[in-house]
């Protein structure tokens, strides 16, 4: 016994200051996650959801330095006979400020599981964003590029622009307008195109609600067959 005591006690001390060491090194991470539910899955002003419902939710870890990454998921319905019913979107970056001016970049991934390969569904982007808080608002940009866009249909870009305005009674007015290009419009199915996007944000007892106005400059059925005309969203979540 004395020998397991005195093995137990140089064990701690060999080992304490690593543990400790390690202790403070998890001090430098936090860990979140979140969970929502919309009335429609919709993404740059087109559904993603055949219009319908979607219950979604992630986990993002990030760094005291600026580092961070996630994971995120969504069901999706792109009414093609149930291909893909599941999108995970699998994202890392860096992000900081200076002063009021934030900025970010990262890549992501965009992940269809279930789907035939044949489809290429899945992409990846590579992101730029700013942002600038005025206090009365806050103003921010953002340059999205994907090498082989959704679908094989080769470079796209993305380039979007959003203002948001602290209001009253803990009410957020959000407004967003992006333009999408992709280099083959025919394998995409619709062409270059605008969209937009004006909202209402609010929280309550940790829950956060919103309800926006999404519209693109896409005709149905001639440009685009169904999912991009003006519609209204609501959505509710909640983060950990």
């Amino acid at each position: 016994m004395n020998k397991l005591s005195v093995a137990s006690v140089l064990c701690a001390l060999t080992f304490s200051p690593l543990y400790a060491q390690a202790e403070d090194s998890m001090k430098d991470f936090d860990l979140f996650a979140n969970v929502g539910f919309v009335t429609e899955y919709s993404f740059r002003g087109i559904t993603q959801s055949d219009e319908g419902p979607a219950v979604q939710g992630g986990f993002d870890v990030t760094h005291k330095s600026g580092l961070y990454a996630g994971i995120w998921g969504s069901n999706v319905d792109f009414n093609d006979g149930d291909e893909a019913q599941l999108e995970l979107d699998v994202y890392g970056g860096y992000s900081g400020a200076i002063q009021n001016l934030n900025y970010d970049i990262g890549l992501i991934y965009y992940a269809y599981p279930g789907a035939d390969n044949s489809l290429d569904y899945d992409f990846w982007e590579a992101s730029v964003a700013a942002g600038y808080d005025f206090d009365v608002c806050s103003v921010s940009a953002a340059l999205n590029y994907s090498p082989e866009y959704f679908g094989d249909s080769g470079d796209a870009l993305y380039y979007s622009a959003a203002v948001d305005v602290p209001l009253p009674a803990s009410l957020t007015l959000s407004t967003h307008l992006g333009y999408q290009t992709i280099d083959d419009n025919a394998a995409f199915g619709v062409p270059d195109y605008l969209d937009w996007s004006i909202g209402l944000g609010y929280s309550i007892e940790g829950f956060d609600l919103s309800l926006q106005y999404i519209d693109t400059d896409l005709r149905e059925p001639g440009e685009c067959a169904d999912g991009c005309d003006a519609r209204i969203i609501f959505g509710i979540s909640k983060s950990f």
